[in-house]
């Protein structure tokens, strides 16, 4: 990217105008060069910067979306020429090479697999553009962006088969419902649903793993998001659940609108920024920060004081690895923000940043120790 042009993506991030594929090319050229220039990068001036940030910043009292707040922490760290992870020992660094280029691991991938009510799978990165299916009067079709579209053609026909999305470790998909609702995938994830969506008067889908939700409005027909331990029911807004089998807890956080959690003992109403967390017959609620619980949507991991052990398993997720501790401090508290589209090199050589874990790659298995 030449140096001109790099200027003013920076200037447009900062003052939070910069279209999405200029944010795309922002990041992309980020990831390569922080990759290729990590080991002579000097250390950055952190009091320069604090500064340059603070002074972009609203007055207290305005607030500030989320894409901005992390475009901001993105350019700074490509204006000090640095992949830097922001840690709490952030002055302390060492050079240190965790993977050779030959054993890198890629990211995740925009892919997903579609089975229809006949059994039959469709890999999405695998086919082109255009119908894929028609079921129960809704065809289903494939958008030059890679986004899976249910668009309802006979409203006469009475069966419903039930659909099933599904990503893979590794991979990530967008859904448009028959009714306009927008569904993202995280990796290790399935939606079901009935291919017209809504059934007996309720747009009922079920959820494993981790969804973020963009509900058209409609109060006639609730929606209902199924889990393994809840149900939330919405009519219109946006949330996040994230239910993987592996986790303890199931969250939802709320963005906007409201929406009812229900578990086997209790229900709670949300409002915006809230986030409960239920576990069998536990129910809490607290307020959150939602971007951070969003960013994975954004291609971004966010960790706010996050413990190692909870960053392996989604690191896991995304690259589809393995992971073994050996005398590694599971609970070592981690804060700051990298990109999900970098090799996993990146990833692991910032987290080392902090001299206190160290990471070995045994092909798709990663040694954790101290």
């Amino acid at each position: 990217m030449k140096e001109n042009k790099s200027k003013d993506l920076i200037e447009k991030y900062l003052n939070g105008t910069a279209t999405e594929q200029e944010k795309a090319i922002l990041n992309s050229w980020y990831s390569n060069r922080s990759r290729a220039m990590a080991d002579e990068m000097p250390e950055p001036d952190y009091e320069l910067w604090d500064r340059k940030i603070s002074s972009q910043l609203p007055k207290p009292g305005k607030t500030i979306s989320g894409w901005f707040k992390y475009s901001v922490a993105a350019a700074v760290m490509i204006l000090v020429g640095t992949g830097i992870f922001f840690y709490k020992q952030y002055d302390k660094k060492r050079d240190q090479n965790v993977i050779t280029a030959a054993m890198d691991i890629a990211p995740g991938k925009k892919s997903a697999t579609l089975t229809l009510a006949n059994g039959k799978k469709i890999r999405l990165s695998d086919v082109n553009n255009g119908s894929l299916a028609k079921e129960a009067g809704v065809t289903i079709s494939k958008t030059k962006e890679g986004e899976l579209v249910y668009e309802i053609e006979d409203t006469d026909i009475e069966s419903n088969p039930l659909n099933t999305l599904t990503t893979a470790k590794g991979e990530t998909y967008k859904i448009r419902l028959p009714d306009g609702s927008l569904v993202w995938l995280n990796a290790a994830s399935s939606l079901i649903y009935p291919a017209s969506l809504n059934k007996n008067g309720v747009r009922r889908v079920e959820l494993k793993g981790e969804g973020y939700f963009e509900i058209a409005k409609d109060k006639k027909h609730p929606f209902v998001v199924k889990t393994s331990q809840q149900e939330v029911t919405v009519l219109g807004t946006h949330f996040n659940i994230s239910a993987y089998p592996e986790e303890a807890v199931t969250l939802t956080t709320l963005l906007e609108g409201s929406v009812k959690v229900a578990n086997s003992k209790d229900q709670k109403i949300l409002v915006p920024n809230q986030q409960s967390a239920t576990s069998g017959n536990s129910f809490s609620v607290k307020t959150v920060e939602t971007d951070d619980v969003i960013a994975w949507k954004n291609g971004l991991f966010v960790f706010n004081d996050e413990s190692l052990e909870n960053i392996m398993r989604e690191v896991c997720r995304w690259y589809d690895i393995e992971v073994i501790y050996r005398n590694a401090d599971k609970n070592k508290l981690f804060f700051g923000g990298i990109s999900r589209y970098d090799h996993l090199s990146g990833i692991l050589k910032k987290l080392e940043l902090t001299e206190g874990v160290h990471f070995k790659l045994e092909g798709r298995r990663i040694i954790v120790s101290k």
